[in-house]
């Protein structure tokens, strides 16, 4: 969810590593902003963490990015998070989350690829979504049950997830997506790390309550719009209704 118009990263340029690197780092310095500094109490801000050391980003980046966000040192975060609602092509409902330090620059520009886009369009939205809690996680274990890990976590549903859907869940791991009520994500992601899952997300997010009927076609249209739109080097998140 929220992610699935992006390139993964086996076919991320080079020409696009230093965006990716970018996000990853907004990713860390929002994490400490809204959870402290700390990675063991902050369950996002550990696997914006492990996100980052994955993708090989030096650790005094990833340090400065931390006491940034966390407003430790003498560089406090800057940056303001913002969400754009609007629409694909197709009416298909679209948040994009963004991450600036100008948005007397980024808002014109995002409402010029609104724009651009087939048929897309700026517009509220919000009531078309579901604003939840959402942990990515996998486990070693093929034969965990998911459901049952979802009533122990406090998680309200679950759904199975694999490395065609997020590419930080590896090929042959039993990955899931956990929805929770926004309150509850940081417990429930503390209990899935401490009983062998690997939490590669968790973040708010949102949840189309529909979703309209497409052609092939009209799938593409929308996946070109989506995918310039998250290329965009200040948007963060993008949640459509898109299967």
């Amino acid at each position: 969810m929220g992610r699935q118009w992006l390139l993964s990263k086996r076919e991320v340029t080079s020409l696009r590593k230093s965006q990716a690197t970018g996000k990853l780092l907004k990713e860390i310095m929002v994490a400490a902003k809204q959870g402290g500094a700390d990675p063991d109490s902050n369950a996002r801000l550990a696997a914006a963490i492990a996100k980052a050391r994955k993708d090989s980003v030096p650790r005094d980046a990833i340090e400065r990015a931390t006491n940034k966000g966390a407003g430790v040192g003498s560089e406090k975060m800057t940056m303001e998070h913002i969400n754009f609602e609007g629409y694909a092509p197709h009416k298909v409902p679209v948040i994009a989350e963004v991450v600036t330090d100008n948005n007397n620059r980024t808002a014109p520009e995002i409402r010029v690829l609104f724009k651009k886009g087939q048929l897309g369009a700026a517009g509220s939205n919000k009531f078309l979504f579901d604003h939840v809690g959402l942990v990515e996680a996998h486990t070693p274990d093929l034969n965990a049950d998911r459901e049952a890990a979802a009533i122990e976590a406090g998680a309200n549903e679950v759904e199975t997830l694999d490395h065609t859907q997020n590419d930080d869940i590896p090929e042959g791991a039993c990955g899931a997506r956990f929805i929770t009520d926004r309150a509850a994500l940081h417990a429930v992601s503390q209990w899935l790390s401490k009983n062998n899952w690997t939490v590669v997300t968790s973040e708010m997010g949102y949840i189309p309550k529909t979703f309209p009927t497409l052609t092939e076609a009209q799938k593409a249209e929308v996946g070109e719009f989506l995918q310039a739109l998250s290329d965009h080097d200040d948007v963060h998140r993008v949640w459509a209704a898109v299967k």
